[in-house]
């Protein structure tokens, strides 16, 4: 009886493998990879070295082609954001925190793409994500040019989404003592009735919402003197802790 010839499939890894160890053996392979993983650690080092010197510069010189608008923001635009929010907008010098890795990747992506060095980098996050001098969500910005800032990576949590409203107090004097007499008018409205008085009259409780806002804002004066608080928008691109 004659058997039945048995047909294999063709392995295509099988076939790569042996191509490649005709040409080239695999020490010598190695080799190369080494070379090439010691060529990508020396642009990552570099990069690395580039954003904690913090080299203030102006502009970098990228192709407008390969720009995403959706990424490019103005200083007036990132100003606001950072009163609203409570967040400083520094040199990346400054910035204390691990890098994320995906960050260097998008930084050599971006020198390759546009065949240049990108410098000058600023980092948007909270206060304290800062190594301040004394007097939660991090991004990554590089100039471009009159005042326009790339955006180059963004990473770790969101921010609370109650955030904006919680510093809205801070966000100007206006604001804070807005809250103060709120707060005040709040807490007088809770003294009970005839407290002081078998009467209670409006010139009654307008005495002590005046003694309980005198009360509030004193409370918070020694408060934000004693930490060296400041508001918003007099801290948003200041490097001191206490300004």
């Amino acid at each position: 009886m004659i058997k039945k010839m048995e047909l294999h499939g063709t392995h295509i890894p099988d076939k790569i493998l042996e191509s490649r160890n005709k040409r080239i053996s695999e020490d010598v392979l190695m080799k190369e990879v080494q070379e090439i993983f010691e060529q990508e650690k020396r642009k990552e080092d570099l990069i690395l070295k580039n954003i904690k010197k913090g080299i203030d510069i102006e502009s970098n010189s990228l192709i407008i082609d390969f720009l995403e608008t959706s990424k490019i923001y103005h200083l007036s635009d990132i100003e606001k954001t950072c009163i609203d929010y409570r967040l400083r907008f520094l040199s990346s010098t400054y910035y204390k925190a691990q890098l994320p890795y995906e960050a260097i990747s998008k930084i050599k992506h971006l020198e390759k793409l546009h065949d240049t060095k990108l410098e000058g980098f600023k980092i948007m996050a909270p206060a304290k994500l800062f190594k301040l001098e004394n007097a939660d969500d991090p991004l990554l910005f590089a100039p471009i040019g009159n005042q326009y800032y790339y955006l180059i990576h963004s990473w770790g949590k969101d921010l609370h989404p109650f955030r904006k409203i919680m510093m809205w107090p801070f966000k100007q004097l206006e604001n804070f003592i807005l809250l103060l007499l709120v707060v005040s008018l709040f807490l007088t409205a809770l003294v009970p009735q005839g407290m002081f008085s078998p009467k209670y009259t409006t010139m009654e409780f307008l005495m002590i919402f005046i003694f309980m806002f005198k009360w509030i804002a004193g409370m918070a004066l020694f408060y934000g003197i004693k930490k060296g608080k400041n508001f918003s928008e007099a801290i948003w691109s200041s490097k001191f802790y206490n300004a």
